[in-house]
């Protein structure tokens, strides 16, 4: 049975290739997967540990217990920590380090790096061996830097210029005095640093003698642990986490693991949903393998070999098409890997050097998906053939499916289907968190269901195309009897397509209701025409706001600050408003009673009005940041929405009690001419043309967030392709294997007169219509589980409202179309060219 397999699967080489393309697209996805996901996390943990190469304990500052009125407060690091910890036995050296965001303009104003990744810091002296010199030296005074020599390249400075920076809005023109190197995980991935002295440093970030971190270096003989231990006794009391070297990196190396995990199972997802469409073809193609074999099966039934090894048979062909698969995804795998890696690199994302890692649990992964799966989806088709008695079989009277089979298979499909609907439906009803788990289970019961019931549904459906079919004439009636003359073959074809279309439709149709709805809550909540705001989302500088009140044609101007408060025993964040122009600003529908802040009145949104009890009218205690206490009123009760909820007060009224002091997250600004490229242009130059700011009008706003949708979903689509392509390769697999089927008919037809032309246009519309099938139906169900998400997002999205995009969902009914056309290309002409003499003959 071995040699007899091995034969069969050599000797149709031609018939088994689209099998091998399916499996090894599915193997190739897991494991390309699998090795950009272990080589980004390599990388981020391997320029992590470097970090840790100056320091043996690290002490980071920790925050007092929230109780009662207090709030929690952090504790500051200070030098008279820092002294302590020099003093502490085993300790050698301990220096304090400062951090924050620091913004580098190259020579044309333009940002260096991007968000997060552009960060200043202090040079602690001469012992600092973090940052070697290759040119000039080390700043001193509050109008010097140094730059890594890296973002001194890339922005063109050398020593003596004059770099153009912020830190948190107004323009900085300090001299970069030296340039460095670094082994710092930001720069290495594309970021900025600037030094500053230590004083500078703290002073620009707003940490007055503090520190952010204290990292303390062992001396000889003394181990990591030992100096920890030694700093915990000396430091006792004191709300001060200490961490060994080796403890941080394991940490960092867990949350690196941890945030790539959520990118991993997202890919192999739809590595899955590639295999699972590959299953239909697979499935498919060896169901007409081995009706194509009925007799040479039936023949080694007749001389002797069970049941057991004519299912064992099959089996190994199939392992021999799966082993092949996977040895070659694998391959292509590593190839998709380095190539997603390279992708990263131009798109300017933050990803540290390092090497290709292909580990030993991606190679076996590999292997046993693509032998498993396609032993898996054989095993039927072989046990089916094992079932068919020896003498019908060589007499070529085996029946087609019974009527009992097609309706027991119609009446588990209803069953599967209606369990689905339910349960999506029952889930619609839910709230957002509650309702994924049944969403998700129901839609995948009710995609079960429909690809069970698509050999009832595609008679009427593929006889709804008879009118246009037949404009075409023969060619025409004949590709519509031959759609619906198996229909279980037209299913699985057309099931592949219809997963692939079901999910984009569906994304599509949830990503164009996001976008409507936050569109609709920038033009509904705000009246401002700009918000300032810093490109990290830090605070704004307290200039920032004074200068734009100062700006001709600024009408209107209210800073947003938050800070964080104890009502009732809970932390509640309060934000301050500038009561006299807030109305002008934003416009939020009231439910009760009236929209005014001012002294002790506040506005509050309905959900933490709800949460409260509180009503227009209600009175409460609020213990500040600062510990002190005020009894404030409620004078209104708001509709919030994602850019404005929260408990609004004056900002003379909080500020006072910010322990930081005063600053705004944003600044919404009202101009006199409205938003304009001119006005936009005069704000900026008021702001000094810093690169550091972002101004941004409601359409901009809009965009921002839709721009992660957008991305998200252009990322989707790449993704789901991979199916898509799949369920090509199944179509021509299918139809390949029609033609192979039908020699004698198509013979006999050109015999009576149609010609290669017509042949042709038979298999063509012939597979025009099992694609269309599938794209009606994966649409369908698309609009359906678009819907339904929806449902779950409107209830914390009150402006959400499902919109159909008409024209993408005619672009996918064309895109399957374009692939039925195309997937017909080899069939129709390998069909046209067979010589009729010969296919009369065959059987």
């Amino acid at each position: 049975m071995f040699r007899t397999s091995l034969r069969s699967v050599l000797a149709h080489k031609a018939r088994l290739m689209m099998t091998v393309l399916a499996v090894m697209l599915g193997v190739a996805f897991v494991s390309g997967t699998l090795v950009f996901t272990n080589t980004i996390s390599g990388a981020l943990e391997k320029s992590s540990a470097k970090g840790f190469d100056h320091v043996d304990v690290a002490l980071t500052p920790g925050a007092t217990a929230a109780k009662g009125d207090q709030v929690g407060k952090p504790v500051k690091l200070t030098d008279a920590t820092l002294k302590k910890a020099e003093k502490v036995p085993g300790a050698a050296s301990a220096y304090g380090v400062v951090s924050g965001y620091a913004a580098v303009a190259d020579q044309d104003g333009k940002l260096v790096g991007n968000g997060f990744s552009t960060q200043g810091g202090n040079y602690w002296g001469e012992k600092d061996s973090r940052y070697p010199f290759k040119a000039g030296k080390a700043p001193h005074g509050a109008n010097q830097v140094a730059l890594d020599a890296e973002t001194a390249r890339r922005a063109g400075y050398k020593v003596g210029d004059q770099v153009r920076m912020s830190v948190d809005g107004p323009v900085l023109t300090p001299t970069l005095t030296g340039v460095f190197t670094t082994d710092d995980g930001n720069v290495a991935a594309g970021g900025s640093l600037a030094l500053f002295d230590t004083a500078t440093a703290q002073q620009l970030f707003h940490k007055s003698g503090a520190y952010d971190e204290i990292d303390v270096k062992a001396a000889a003989g003394t181990g990591q642990e030992q100096l920890k231990r030694n700093l915990d006794t000396a430091l006792d009391g004191a709300a001060v986490h200490t961490d060994t070297a080796r403890q941080l990196a394991d940490d960092q190396a867990e949350v690196i693991s941890s945030s790539m995990s959520s990118m991993k199972t997202m890919l192999l997802v739809f590595a899955g949903i590639a295999l699972f469409v590959g299953i239909f073809i697979i499935a498919n193609t060896f169901t007409m393998l081995v009706a194509q074999r009925t007799k040479e099966l039936a023949l080694m039934r007749a001389v002797g070999a069970s049941r057991r090894q004519v299912t064992r048979s099959v089996l190994i062909e199939a392992f021999f098409v799966g082993a092949a698969a996977a040895v070659t995804g694998l391959v292509v795998g590593i190839g998709i890997g380095a190539g997603m890696r390279s992708l990263m690199d131009r798109t300017g994302a933050i990803i540290p050097d390092g090497p290709l890692v292909v580990s030993v649990g991606t190679v076996v992964a590999s292997l046993l998906v693509g032998v498993v799966i396609t032993m898996l989806a054989a095993w039927l088709p072989g046990r089916r053939a094992a079932k068919i008695p020896p003498v019908a079989a060589m007499n070529a009277v085996h029946a087609a499916p019974t009527a009992k089979s097609l309706v027991l298979r119609n009446t588990l499909g209803a069953l599967v289907s209606a369990a689905g609907v339910t349960a999506v439906l029952a889930a619609t009803t839910m709230s957002g968190d509650s309702g994924q788990l049944p969403m998700g289970a129901g839609a995948g019961l009710l995609v079960i269901g429909v690809f069970i019931l698509t050999p009832l549904l595609s008679r009427p459906l593929i006889a709804a195309a008879a009118p246009v079919l037949r404009v075409f004439g023969v060619s025409g009636k004949l590709a519509r009897l031959n759609s619906v003359r198996n229909p279980r073959r037209t299913a699985a074809t057309a099931s592949a397509l219809m997963i692939g279309l079901t999910l984009i439709t569906g994304l599509t149709v949830i990503a164009g209701s996001v976008q409507s709805a936050i569109d609709k809550m920038a033009a509904d909540s705000l009246k401002a025409d700009y918000v300032v705001s810093m490109a990290n989302g830090n605070f704004l500088s307290p200039e920032v706001l004074k200068t734009l009140e100062k700006t001709d044609g600024v009408t209107a101007t209210s800073g947003l600050s938050n800070s964080p408060s104890r009502i009732d025993g809970t932390t509640e964040y309060l934000t301050g408003v500038d009561g006299r122009t807030i109305t002008k600003l934003a416009d939020l529908p009231v439910r009760d009673g009236r929209f005014t802040v001012g002294g002790t009145d506040v506005v509050v949104d309905h959900d933490t009005a709800k949460d409260h009890g509180w009503k227009a009218g209600s009175a409460f205690s609020v213990a500040y940041e600062d510990g002190k206490k005020q009894r404030l009123t409620v004078a209104g009760v708001y509709e919030g929405n994602e850019m404005m909820r929260g408990i609004m007060l004056d900002a003379p009224t909080l500020n006072p009690h910010m322990t930081d002091g005063a600053s705004d997250m944003q600044v919404m600004l009202k101009t006199a001419g409205g938003p304009s490229d001119a006005t936009k242009d005069k704000l900026t130059k008021a702001l000094g043309e810093n690169p550091a700011v972002k101004i941004q009008d409601r359409q901009d706003l809009s965009n921002e967030i839709a721009q992660m949708f957008t991305l998200m979903l252009n990322m989707l689509y790449g993704l789901l392709a991979m199916a898509v392509i799949v369920a090509v390769l199944g179509v021509i697999n299918t139809l390949a294997m029609s033609v192979f089927e039908r020699q004698q008919e198509i013979g006999m037809l050109r015999a009576i007169g149609l010609d290669r032309k017509g042949i042709k246009r038979m298999v063509r519309l012939e597979s025009l219509v099992i694609s269309l099938f599938g794209g009606v139906l994966g649409i369908g169900l698309g609009v359906f589980f678009g819907w339904a998400a929806g449902q779950l997002i409107g209830n914390s999205m009150s402006t959400y409202a499902l919109v159909l995009p008409w024209g993408r969902m005619g672009l996918f009914l064309a895109l399957a179309a374009v692939v039925g056309i195309l997937a017909a290309l080899w069939p129709a002409r390998r069909a046209a060219r067979l010589n009729m003499l010969t296919a009369i003959k065959s059987e």
